[in-house]
């Protein structure tokens, strides 16, 4: 099952947290810093939408 359809939701944090300045994006988890910031006190929706945007990335970053 996708992690964004699980109650709670869980995290994208892959204990890979370091920041590429060419996308502004974290190398593990694909979040920017401010959804990084955000995402302990996010809504159930808000965390979807950011899990939205991390499939998004998945398939834009050639890196990832």
């Amino acid at each position: 099952m996708d992690p964004e359809l699980l109650t709670p939701i869980p995290s994208p944090c892959i204990n890979i947290c370091q920041m590429v300045p060419e996308t502004g994006l974290c190398q593990g988890c694909l979040r920017t810093i401010d959804e990084i910031c955000a995402w302990g006190t996010a809504s159930d929706d808000d965390k979807r939408a950011i899990w939205a945007e991390i499939r998004r990335r998945e398939g834009e970053i050639a890196w990832k």
